[in-house]
């Protein structure tokens, strides 16, 4: 049956180059996008939205999150990474159930929905993942998600660190169970840990079945300065050259992260078209620094951002992450070096070309998936709004967004969760 929705009376963002902002309808049929005009007249049989005195944009896409991590919100601050994974993030994770890691995916999913995002790339923990990709098909959300590969490392609990054969055949199960799953929503990704949890083996093993199977790659790097020289101690190389020796470099993988690079490091990501996720929320709050984003740009770095974990952030909200991605190139290189319409960029059709889904998501084209947020920028934090890009960069919040559709399905309307039973949720999250 055709399912036709028409977005009415809306300013488009488009985020294709040099086309403005639009005042135009946009009707949506089967998922996808098939006329922008500046009136379509609605049919009987068409869900008519309303956006008049609205901007519509695609949804956010962010490119480093752990769904497994929204239930430690507030309970691992002020640590810096390694003690932070030691001493809180493992430990808790070893104790995650599946009933525990689904009502987490589900906060996780249900936190970015409202603000917004309507693709993640994001890597879970090392246990009961299956449940985390039954969340994300029930919430109608598109998402790339890994398992965590973990095999070795120092002050790993033993519910995590898995016999090498056996984190590789459970990877393995998981993409042939849900890559391609819920029409293309669902892809599979491989995601070893990082280079100090993980052997050579794991990460070679890994390069080689990801080429094989046609899938990303999706691992930390170069994030904290005690994980550059434990990986350097261990290996003899810096993090970056060692991740291209075992294969973990390429325009399939993506390195959340890359704070602390040397020149070569940039020259090898620049060079073999890796993909880098900038989390700048996270890098401040773990005191692990500001990553050299104008540089990567000018290197040819593909690069997008993620807001990472709930417990490193402590939210999931790519305004903030906009903002401060913005304001702190400023700070190392003077006011307008990440300009407000990159960052939207880079949260856009950025992450989506990071993905591999640039052909699909991120811009607002004919023939592109509907993906599509609607914004109102009438709220007092965001009046007046003679640059609507840079409002949304600076000044908009998560509850400036009205309405959420993913892959041409209405996930939130009015602010309301119409995939989620948030009531359910914050009553499940009361007893825990």
């Amino acid at each position: 049956m055709t399912r036709e929705i028409l977005i009415k009376g809306g300013r488009l963002i488009t985020m294709v180059p040099h086309s403005g902002i639009i005042a135009a309808d946009l009707l949506i049929r089967n998922g996808l996008i098939v006329s922008i005009a500046p009136t379509i007249r609605p049919s009987l049989s068409m869900e008519v939205i309303d956006a008049r005195e609205r901007y519509v944009l695609p949804g956010f896409v962010q490119t480093h999150i752990h769904f497994c991590q929204t239930l430690f919100r507030g309970a691992a601050d002020d640590l810096s990474l390694i003690d932070w994974l030691q001493d809180r993030i493992w430990p808790m994770e070893s104790r995650l159930t599946s009933e525990t890691l689904s009502i987490s995916a589900r906060l996780g999913i249900a936190e970015l929905i409202k603000g917004g995002t309507s693709t993640a790339l994001s890597m879970e923990s090392v246990n009961h993942t299956d449940v985390v990709f039954a969340e994300i098909e029930r919430a109608g959300f598109r998402s790339t998600t890994g398992k965590c590969m973990m095999d070795q490392g120092v002050g790993v609990p033993t519910e995590l660190c898995e016999e090498t054969t056996q984190s590789i055949e459970e990877s393995l199960r998981l993409l042939k169970r849900w890559h391609g799953a819920a029409n293309g929503r669902i892809r599979y990704c491989f995601a070893p840990r990082f280079a100090i949890s993980c052997s050579r083996r794991l990460l070679t093993e890994t390069a080689h079945l990801a080429r094989e199977h046609g899938v990303m790659i999706h691992t930390h790097a170069s994030e904290n300065t005690d994980e550059i020289e434990l990986v350097e101690s261990q290996t003899g190389l810096r993090n970056i050259a060692y991740l291209e020796e075992t294969g973990l470099t390429g325009k399939d993988v993506l390195l959340a992260h890359c704070i602390h690079l040397d020149q070569s490091e940039m020259e090898i990501l620049s060079r073999t078209s890796t993909r880098v996720a900038h989390c700048p929320s996270s890098n401040l709050k773990l005191g692990s620094g500001i990553a050299s984003i104008v540089e990567m740009l000018e290197a040819g770095i593909e690069v997008s951002i993620g807001a990472d974990g709930a417990p490193c952030n402590n939210r999931l909200d790519m305004f903030t992450e906009m903002r401060t991605a913005a304001l702190l190139q400023n700070i190392r290189h003077g006011p307008g070096a990440l300009p407000a319409s990159r960052v939207l960029q880079l949260a856009t059709i950025g992450g989506a070309r990071a993905l591999g889904l640039d052909q699909q998501i991120g811009s607002i084209q004919v023939g592109k998936k509907a993906d599509l947020q609607i914004i109102d920028l009438n709220s007092l934090h965001t009046s007046p709004h003679p640059d609507p890009v840079s409002t949304i960069v600076y000044a908009a919040q998560t509850f400036n967004v009205e309405t959420l559709l993913i892959d041409g399905v209405v996930v939130m309307r009015d602010r309301q969760l119409l995939t989620i039973d948030e009531a359910a949720l914050r009553q499940q999250l009361a007893l825990l």
